[in-house]
């Protein structure tokens, strides 16, 4: 099993909660969504999250109240793209171990 690929899940669930946060949001007055900046980490090995930003536009102002500034298209698209990444290092993790026990069977 792979360093790289159980800090990559991490790191892309992190940002799949912040997106989530965002649309739980979005009808929530003032509210400002925030976006999760990942990096790669040393030796360029793994990923890890460098930040986690909150947006500082303005959401629109309705009966004079600042409304959320989440943009629901945006944050869908955010979250296809992290399950995606998610799904190909569960994927590569479970295909390791799966080698692993086929050698383990090869051995013993």
């Amino acid at each position: 099993m792979s360093d790289s690929n159980l800090s990559a899940l991490s790191s892309l669930g992190t940002a799949q909660e912040v997106s989530a946060n965002n649309i739980a949001n979005m009808n929530t007055d003032d509210f400002k969504s925030s976006s999760v900046v990942l990096e790669t980490g040393p030796n360029d090995q793994g990923v890890f999250v460098a930040a986690i930003n909150e947006s500082t536009n303005a959401g629109p102002i309705v009966n004079g109240v600042e409304g959320s500034n989440a943009d629901v298209g945006t944050e869908m698209v955010d979250m296809m793209t992290t399950s995606r990444a998610f799904s190909a290092n569960a994927t590569f993790i479970r295909a390791s171990e799966e080698m692993t026990g086929h050698i383990l069977n090869m051995i013993g």
